[in-house]
């Protein structure tokens, strides 16, 4: 297999979960599919050094999640508007029932989610994460916690919808 068929069919196999992957970092479709293409980019250009061409899921998700904490550290502010975005259509994006979470999820500060994603979705390390994003260890710990905290009471505030209680 050449080097650009191997590529192809890594985005082939892979598109989705990278896609996936892309909207728990940023809590938006858009972005996500901004970052992947970012990173697939990235990726093709560095294909030919690329060591584990059978698996290089790490090193893309390694360059998603350093562009987005780069992109978050540029902007530091939140951006509002009168309208709210569009929801997203994508299969591949979770369910109206797994929303909730993913709504406050993306609520949280973009380096608490950082963390939470890669320590919980990526199961990374804390010395991982410290090394992704360029903190330390203990920061990632202090982030985690924060985050959790405002998401446990963030959904044990939450009205029940499906009928179940808490």
């Amino acid at each position: 297999m050449d080097d650009a068929s191997g590529f192809e069919g890594f985005v082939a196999e892979h598109g989705d979960a990278l896609l996936r992957y892309g909207y728990v970092l940023t809590g938006n479709p858009h972005d996500a599919a901004d970052l992947v293409q970012e990173a697939l980019v990235r990726l093709r250009g560095a294909w030919p050094r690329v060591r584990r061409k059978d698996d290089p899921q790490g090193y893309v998700r390694t360059t998603m999640a350093r562009l987005h904490i780069s992109l978050w550290r540029r902007r530091r502010r939140e951006h509002l508007t009168w309208t709210p975005p569009e929801r997203a259509g994508h299969a591949s994006f979770p369910s109206d029932e797994e929303q909730g979470l993913w709504r406050r999820l993306a609520e949280l500060p973009r380096r608490q989610r950082a963390v939470l994603v890669l320590r919980y979705y990526e199961q990374l390390s804390d010395s991982e994460i410290a090394e992704v994003l360029g903190i330390s260890t203990g920061t990632v710990r202090s982030q985690a916690f924060r985050g959790l905290d405002k998401l446990r009471t963030a959904l044990s505030s939450a009205p029940v919808t499906d009928g179940s209680t808490r």
